[in-house]
């Protein structure tokens, strides 16, 4: 035994067992202490505890259920309200410079989809101000109202208490168990609003007082503007479904994740806070009975719910404050001011992080667009330059990590074109050949990922010819359009450049700034959409009027060359030459002051006062937005 332990002595077997003090008669149980209770009563303490647990989380599975269905729900109406309002306008700008059939036969070409997905990713990042409030109150009253249809008792100040619910477990759990067997809540036209044939009707009034009507691009018109108009409509539809309410409303995500406590304290606040709103909509528009009330309660805040002048909530100005001081540099901002003020300083270390990129600083790019995005967070594209930046520093697994957290929210393109790169770098190429399949599912005539598709699966060379041809035009799309050094290429070359593309695809970072990279020496230059959209990561627009990034392409697209009408059905009129001009759909840059923390209004550092300056930036919205032509 070492020196140190020498003092321990160890007591024999054959020792005789220290007496103890207190008889083991005045013990409940054999061998019981006061460190080790009574057996049963700490076993039904902790059934008690997991039982309580259990219900807590159920309650809050259910609320964040409920939220994802009604931030889907009040959005859908947005976007019936934008077919009804926007897309009118926007069609006469098309039509101004183009012609009647323009829109039918353009449709879906990516200048008018990036453009939707710009506008929906800006209105999605705020879902969170505007239906979270909302749907805890209507999901509150649910569970309210089935307590009553329960005969659990309601305090009239603190609300509904999580431990008089803990009985009616199971019928809270069979009501979860619905709502967890439904669907992923997609965006879908609400049925009770009405039909846009009154916006149609609006536009052929319009351009009936359009002079110059001759030509053959007039010819029908009216059936034309028709046909554009529904076309427009299904790609504003087709566009939103890209986007996974799972990945937005973050704030009230966490709090009923990771903040919900399981003791039940967490019930018991929401009830302290919501009885009494609930209690004075209930006197204003009184109290159904019974059963009929269970897990009813949506609607409450809404104007015309269910009716065909159900109000969009998303044209309400968010001019109530409630801030905290830490939440912004100027604590008298309201809600959309706030609002506004994140994205605008988001925007500035993206900027910071695309210069950064261009001078192949990456460490400092990944640095300033996680800046972005921890201020921005319901922004994907801040995850995709992140992932760019990783690329670039061959950091395959976080480029991957940061893809995923873009796609939990938008189903992009670029997304999955970026993570196809990641995953293939790290042999996993059966991942990385369905993410490429996905590419192509959003851009059929994506020439980058057909091309890295061929490299994967050279199998795929029979299949993906008439597929593509059935999607094209006479004349080649802006999206697919190739320089002359890159048609001429030969389809052995296709092969042996793949993985070339893939990283030229990734090359510039994506930023909404539309900022520029060049292909190969000696190879011809052309717009690609190998990226998952031909301009921005999630916003198609940006803070600067620089050019649209540039890539090589090596790929022998005769055999992929579109050869029939641009849109995806066949339309029951000619085209003309004005069916085929180019436009480009941009936004009008917006001056604001912006609140700049400066020295102290005495100087000598009692206290920091706010200076304002005026700032430019432009970011795709409904309203803003015109139409020019592109050549």
């Amino acid at each position: 035994m070492p020196m140190k332990y020498s003092h321990v002595k160890k007591r024999s077997a054959s020792a005789t067992p220290r007496k103890s003090t207190k008889s083991s008669s005045n013990l409940p149980y054999p061998g019981q202490s006061h460190r080790n209770p009574t057996p049963h009563i700490d076993r039904s303490i902790s059934q008690a505890m997991t039982a309580v647990s259990e219900l807590e989380r159920a309650i809050s599975r259910i609320l964040i259920l409920r939220y994802e269905q009604d931030i889907c729900r009040l959005y859908s109406t947005r976007l019936h309200n934008v077919a009804l309002v926007y897309l009118p306008k926007l069609m006469l700008d098309c039509i101004d410079i183009s012609s009647p059939g323009w829109v039918a036969a353009n449709a879906e070409c990516d200048e008018i989809k990036d453009f939707f997905r710009g506008a929906i990713s800006m209105d999605m990042r705020q879902a969170g101000e505007r239906v979270a409030t909302k749907s805890v109150l209507w999901s509150y009253t649910a569970l309210r109202h089935f307590a009553m249809s329960n005969n659990v008792p309601i305090c009239q100040k603190r609300g509904l208490h999580s431990l008089r619910l803990l009985p009616h477990y199971d019928a809270l759990k069979a009501h979860l168990d619905t709502l967890n067997a439904m669907p992923v809540a997609t965006f879908a036209k609400p049925t009770h609003l009405p039909s846009l044939d009154e916006s149609v009707e609006l536009l052929e009034e319009d351009l009936s007082r359009k002079r110059n009507k001759s030509g053959p691009a007039w010819d029908n018109w009216k059936m034309k503007v028709r046909i554009g108009y529904e076309r427009l409509v299904d790609t504003l539809w087709s566009v939103a479904r890209e986007f996974d309410v799972r990945g937005y409303g973050l704030i009230l995500r966490e709090k009923l994740t990771t903040k919900w406590c399981d003791c039940g304290c967490s019930t018991d606040h929401l009830g302290e806070v919501c009885e009494r709103t609930v209690r004075e909509e209930e006197e204003e528009s009184g109290v159904r009975p019974g059963k009929e009330r269970e897990w009813d309660g949506r609607g409450s805040g809404i104007f015309g719910w269910q009716t065909d002048e159900e109000e969009d909530i998303w044209e309400m100005d968010l001019d109530f404050g409630g801030l905290e001081p830490e939440e912004c540099e100027d604590p008298e901002m309201t809600i959309g001011e706030l609002m506004e003020w994140r994205y605008f300083k988001a925007e500035r270390s993206k900027e910071l992080g695309n210069k950064a990129f261009r001078q192949g600083d990456y460490e400092v790019a990944i640095k300033r667009y996680t800046d972005a995005h921890d201020t921005e967070p319901e922004l994907p594209h801040y995850q995709l330059n992140i992932a760019a930046a990783h690329l670039k520093l061959q950091n395959w697994m976080q480029a991957e990590k940061a893809c995923n957290l873009a796609l939990s929210q938008h189903k992009s393109g670029k997304g999955y074109w970026r993570r196809a790169k990641a995953r293939r770098m790290m042999g996993r190429i059966a991942d990385a050949t369905k993410d490429i399949r996905a590419v192509l599912k959003i851009q059929p005539t994506n020439t980058e990922a057909i091309a890295e598709l061929l490299e994967l699966v050279p199998s795929e060379a029979t299949t993906l010819k008439p597929r593509t041809l059935s999607r094209g035009a006479s004349k080649v799309p802006e999206s697919v359009s190739l320089s002359s050094s890159t048609a001429s290429a030969s389809s052995s070359s296709a092969t042996s450049s793949a993985s070339g593309s893939s990283a030229s695809a990734s090359r510039g970072p994506g930023s909404p700034n539309g900022s520029t990279s060049s292909g190969r020496k000696g190879k011809g230059k052309t717009k690609s959409n190998g990226n998952g959209n031909g301009h921005a990561d999630g916003i198609s627009q940006g803070t600067s009027s620089s050019s649209s990034p540039t890539y090589t392409h090596e790929l022998d697209t005769s055999i992929f060359r579109p050869t029939t009408k641009p849109y995806s059905k066949p339309l029951p009129f000619d085209l003309v030459d004005l069916d085929f001009r180019k436009l480009r759909i941009s936004t009008i840059p917006l001056q604001v002051e912006m609140p700049v923390l400066g020295p102290s209004a005495n100087g000598k550092g009692k206290g920091p006062s706010f200076d304002m300056r005026i700032e430019t930036y432009s970011y795709p919205t409904w309203e803003r937005c015109k139409v020019q032509r592109a050549d």
